[in-house]
């Protein structure tokens, strides 16, 4: 089932409609090693994991070398065990925790990439930045020695009102717009899950993070 989902989800994810190839980010929280480097040899590229303490028991036996992502909420005092192993932390919501990638990093001699976490839905369940600060965050952001912006990530409301859900979408690709009109080194906007990211790709977003579409419904005894 892994593999099939895999090879049609890379065919159907394709492009977006800017004819930017959409980079498909697999969600591995909570799946064994055995499943997930399944879908490593199905043709996954990049994994997101949720939890630190998963990333760390499960590195050293994730095959083929992919790109690691962070995609979940990340404490201060757990940062430190990410750097240098992570290629994109995905859910930056808050200066502080900028700044702490931005320390630990520059004592490690290494440059983080990051996205800059919007809070779209303005929902209190969420972190990230509120819209209208999306572009002083990245000024902030940009000046730390040891980070470096590499877009945007947000998760759109549990809504049925698909007018609503594409409002959010599209202000998102205008942001992301604008930021790349600033900074070449603006390559990302990482928003849709399995639930919404045909929406989010046909507005715009060129990375998507899917878990349950590749391995089906999570099962919360293999953590």
């Amino acid at each position: 089932m892994i593999e099939e989902n895999v090879k049609n989800l890379l065919e159907e994810v394709g492009t977006n409609p800017l004819g930017e190839k959409v980079t498909l980010v697999a969600a591995v929280k909570t799946q064994t090693v055995e499943d997930i480097n399944r879908a490593i040899r199905a043709g996954i590229t990049d994994i997101g994991d949720n939890h630190v303490q998963e990333f760390r028991d499960k590195y050293d036996f994730i095959e083929g070398n992919p790109h690691r992502h962070f995609i979940g909420h990340l404490q201060l005092n757990k940062v430190k065990y990410l750097i240098g192993r992570t290629y994109l932390y995905q859910s930056v919501d808050r200066m502080e925790l900028a700044e702490e990638i931005s320390k630990r990093s520059e004592r490690a001699g290494v440059m983080s990439d990051c996205l800059i976490q919007i809070n779209i839905g303005n929902e209190e369940s969420k972190g990230g930045f509120e819209y209208d600060d999306g572009l002083a965050a990245y000024e902030k952001i940009c000046a730390l020695p040891a980070l470096k912006v590499k877009g945007l990530m947000a998760m759109l409301p549990i809504s049925d009102d698909e007018q609503f859900l594409r409002s959010l979408a599209k202000k998102m690709r205008e942001l992301y717009d604008k930021l790349r009109e600033k900074d070449a080194d603006i390559e990302y906007l990482s928003m849709g899950m399995s639930g919404d990211w045909k929406l989010c790709v046909e507005c715009g977003s060129n990375m998507v993070r899917l878990g349950t579409s590749i391995f089906g419904p999570r099962h919360y005894n293999n953590t």
